[in-house]
């Protein structure tokens, strides 16, 4: 089992929204890739609720059976259009990919 997670801290304010609005954004269009691509077997997104200095903003947390497939979800078209959105919410990002 691969198991992937991406933290993201967000910009205070970014097209024209707060931080938590676009936090909750992000959750709702990550979270829509269930189903949609081969081989994600599990994908959640989460939203700090300390806020505190070492907290990350928003953490995906997602499941592939193999790395073959997190590199099909990587490249899936529905994944690839969300990438400009991240990009413009995300001031920091950070990616751990494991195996267990």
């Amino acid at each position: 089992m691969i198991r992937h997670i991406v933290l993201w801290k967000l910009y205070e304010q970014a097209n024209n929204n707060t931080k938590q609005e676009n936090a909750q954004q992000a959750k709702q269009v990550l979270e829509a890739l269930n189903g949609k691509i081969q081989g994600l077997i599990k994908l959640e997104v989460g939203i700090d609720l300390l806020h505190s200095e070492q907290s990350a903003d928003i953490a995906l947390y997602s499941e592939f059976a193999s790395l073959d497939d997190l590199e099909h979800y990587q490249h899936h078209p529905e994944h690839v259009k969300i990438i400009p959105f991240m990009k413009s919410i995300c001031a920091e990002r950070r990616v751990i990919d494991f195996e267990s």
